[in-house]
């Protein structure tokens, strides 16, 4: 009796793990944010149209225009028209 109990726990705590942050890149060109996370920086490039998910326990982003934006891991970045917005 104990064994699906505990069966469906683990399958509820596996199901429940947080993505992180997301970036959707509403543009037809492609865009750049810098993410530094844990002390390393990186290029993540999305494509037009592309939505992509990255730091799961806060980071630092650094916009297409400059801007530097902290973040905790659960906010969206929509890119429109070469603008960043934390939303």
């Amino acid at each position: 009796m104990m064994k699906p109990v505990i069966a469906t726990a683990a399958l509820l705590f596996l199901g429940t793990t947080a993505f992180g942050a997301s970036a959707v890149n509403l543009d037809s060109e492609p865009r750049t944010l810098i993410v530094t996370e844990g002390g390393n920086k990186t290029e993540l490039a999305l494509g037009g149209g592309e939505t992509v998910e990255f730091c799961q326990g806060g980071c630092f982003v650094t916009m297409p225009n400059g801007d530097r934006q902290a973040l905790t891991g659960s906010e969206t970045i929509e890119i429109s028209g070469g603008v960043a917005r934390v939303k």
